[in-house]
Formats: C-alpha cells, sequence, structure tokens
C-alpha cells in the first residue's frame, strides 16, 4: 500500500467521510423538521415534484447518496492503496451535492431539464470517480461496486422523468429506497457479521458468526427479488412470496450473526438492529400485498429503521475510527441510535396513535431531529478537526475489505 502523505489543507477535505458524513447529517436534522411544515401545510415548495416525492426524493437521493458517497471516498482508497480524494475535488462534488439540493427544493429559476441536470451530476460524478480510481489501482474485483452505485444514479434519473411524464413519480419512490435497501443487504452483510466475528474473537468466544457462504447468495438473490417485485408490482400476488420468503430467509441470515451476543456492544448491536428492520420490511412488503398494511409502512421501516439506522450505525463506526477515537458508542450516541430506532416506530404507528395532541407523524419528526442532532453534537466536531494520533485498533476500519 503506498505511503499517505500529509494533508495541509482542512481537515473536513482530508478524507471522504468527513464532509459527506457531516453535511448529510447536517441535512437530516434539517429537512424532516421542513418535511413537518410541508406536511402541515404551513410551507409551500417550488420545483415540479408534488411534496411526498420531493421528500422521498431527498430522503433516498439527498441523505442517502450523500452517505454512500461518504463510503465509498473512504472504502475505496483502502482496496485499492491509492491515495484517498481529497482537497478541492472533494469540496467541489459537495458543492455538486448541495446544488442539487437547492434545485430540487425550486430555489433556482431554472426549467425542469436543468434540475435534472443539476441533481443527476452528483451520483454521476461519484461513480466516474471511483471508477477511476478502481481501475488506476487494478483492484478489479470492486469493479462490482459501480453496479448498484449506477443503479442509484439511474434511478435518481427515472425519479425526475416519471414524475415530469406521469406527475407522481410512484414507482421511482419504492426503487430508489429498494437500491438503498440493496445496498445494506451486500455491505451490511460483509460488515456486520465481520466486526461481530472480531469482537467475539477477542473475548474468546467459541461460536462465530457463519462466514459468507451459498446461503448468503441465495438471500441477495431472494431480496433482490422482494425489492424488484414490489418497486414495479406492489399489489401483485408475487410480492406475497417474495417478500415473505425474503423475510424468513433474511431473518435467518441476521440469526447466523449471532448478534444476541453483542449486547455489551451497543456500537455492534446497533448494526444488529439495523439489518433487523430489513426482513421486518421484506415482511410488510408481503402484508402490503395482501392489504394488511400500508405501502408507506413499508416505505418508513426500509427508510427509517434500516436505512437511517445503519447508515447512523456506520457513520459513528467510520468517524470514531477514522478520527482516532475508541469504538465506543456511549450514552450519547446510543441515545441517538435510540430516537432512531423511536421515530420508525411512531411513524409506523401513524396518526392513529396519539400522545396528548401530538400524533405519530409529530412525534416521529421529533425522534427523528433529536437523534440526529445529538449524532452532530457528539461528531461534528470531530469530522473537521485532525485526527487523533493513536495505537491502531486491529478492527478500526469499517472499510478494510471487499464491498
Amino acid at each position: 500500500m503506498k505511503p499517505r502523505n500529509d494533508f495541509q489543507g482542512p481537515p473536513l477535505f482530508s478524507y471522504g467521510f468527513r464532509p459527506f458524513f457531516l453535511f448529510s447529517s447536517i441535512f437530516a436534522c434539517g429537512v424532516i423538521p421542513l418535511w413537518w411544515l410541508v406536511w402541515r401545510g404551513y410551507v409551500n415548495l417550488g420545483g415540479y415534484f408534488v411534496p411526498a416525492d420531493w421528500h422521498i426524493h431527498e430522503m433516498v437521493f439527498g441523505y442517502g447518496a450523500a452517505v454512500v458517497a461518504g463510503f465509498l471516498f473512504t472504502a475505496v482508497p483502502n482496496w485499492t492503496g491509492r491515495m484517498p480524494t481529497r482537497g478541492w475535488p472533494l469540496a467541489l462534488l459537495l458543492m455538486l451535492w448541495l446544488a442539487g439540493r437547492v434545485a430540487v427544493a425550486g430555489l433556482l429559476p431554472f426549467a425542469a431539464p436543468w434540475i435534472l441536470g443539476i441533481d443527476q451530476m452528483f451520483l454521476f460524478v461519484v461513480a466516474a470517480m471511483i471508477a477511476r480510481e478502481i481501475v488506476a489501482g487494478r483492484n478489479w474485483k470492486n469493479l462490482k461496486v459501480l453496479v448498484p452505485v449506477s443503479l442509484l444514479w439511474g434511478a435518481n434519473v427515472l425519479f425526475h422523468i416519471e414524475a415530469l411524464t406521469d406527475g407522481v413519480a410512484d414507482t421511482g419512490r419504492r426503487l430508489g429506497i429498494a437500491l438503498l435497501i440493496f445496498l445494506i443487504i451486500l455491505i451490511g452483510g460483509r460488515i456486520v457479521p465481520s466486526f461481530t466475528r472480531n469482537w467475539l474473537a477477542q473475548r474468546g468466544a467459541t461460536r462465530l458468526p457463519v462466514a459468507f457462504n451459498r446461503f448468503d447468495g441465495i438471500c441477495i438473490i431472494a431480496g433482490l427479488a422482494a425489492l424488484l417485485s414490489w418497486a414495479v408490482a406492489p399489489f401483485d400476488l408475487v410480492s406475497v412470496f417474495t417478500g415473505g420468503a425474503a423475510a424468513i430467509l433474511h431473518l435467518c441470515r441476521l440469526v447466523r450473526w449471532r448478534g444476541q451476543n453483542t449486547w455489551r456492544s451497543p456500537l455492534l448491536l446497533m448494526l444488529h438492529i439495523s439489518y433487523l428492520m430489513v426482513p421486518l420490511g421484506f415482511a410488510s412488503i408481503a402484508a402490503g400485498s395482501l392489504g394488511i398494511a400500508e405501502l408507506a409502512v413499508t416505505a418508513h421501516v426500509f427508510g427509517i429503521g434500516a436505512v437511517a439506522g445503519m447508515t447512523l450505525a456506520v457513520m459513528m463506526r467510520a468517524t470514531m475510527g477514522h478520527t482516532g477515537r475508541p469504538l465506543v458508542a456511549g450514552s450519547a450516541l446510543s441515545l441517538a441510535f435510540a430516537m432512531i430506532c423511536a421515530a420508525m416506530l411512531a411513524r409506523v404507528s401513524g396518526q392513529e396513535f396519539r400522545i396528548e395532541n401530538l400524533d405519530g407523524i409529530d412525534l416521529s419528526t421529533m425522534f427523528w431531529t433529536v437523534g440526529f442532532g445529538i449524532f452532530l453534537w457528539r461528531t461534528g466536531r470531530w469530522m473537521t478537526r485532525p485526527k487523533i494520533r493513536r495505537k491502531p485498533v486491529s478492527n478500526v476500519s469499517f472499510v478494510s475489505g471487499p464491498a
């Protein structure tokens, strides 16, 4: 591996996770209260998206895409041995992401094709930069990571086109969420058992997570089938069977990772709880196809429980490991994660669930905002300051292996 030269610029732009984890969290902390104001009719947004489309688009292609970029620009240097993207290219990429958020909100006096063009450029450039690094580093086995990133870019373009032609991006909403869940199935399916194995082995445990094998491949295929059927045919009988089968398989997959033995490590337990939302989401696909549950239940179990939960847990671990902090969540970050879980439960409960004058949507907004607020309060300063030099820990990095 090539040596890492000291970076003389601002620490914020010294590594990919820093700007994108920081700004995606700031965005998450502010965009949901804004959505609540839109939902309640206090604020009107510009642009050509209907309010629900704007909300889902910004959580998937705004927040989600930024976290994916932060992960990849931190992971790829570990895979290729090349210098990480840093300095002005990273700053310009962040500006491109911010421009997309402003454009989609209708704050720029541009016609629809220009808004689409501005917004799609971020993921396009991310994919191009990742491809360049992998090819230059001759790390061919990780070229496969470009597939989900490219699909996410394509889904964003299709989301815009569907909204422009049909008025509502009905399929685009589910497709965007499905792609983020598929990334969790792929990447989470590698890092969760790996971190758990390391932690349990260090404590002398004899029963360790089962290594990746053919069963995991079956789970991935079943999950892909369920996600595709949900995206294009959520009310068809095929979604009942694919969703139900994927729920059972991914629950079995999770049990094989020995998460019940990680209760002494909240940082690890968060990963297992977040992955649990994947089979629960699949089960809700089957329930929704049978008319037992609303489609919004699946969207929020996946979106809040799995995506927000997993990304928050990964951002915690990555920020600690790559800034020299010990891998200990502590009470504050454990509370932040608990708030996201509470936000998911409250939102799934919906308007029928009430505490005094607050319904489930009000409570979900509050829990979400508090959760990300605590995360920012605890870790935000770490992302903008130089790394603390500590003795390296064998399993600090969350990006040491292939995707």
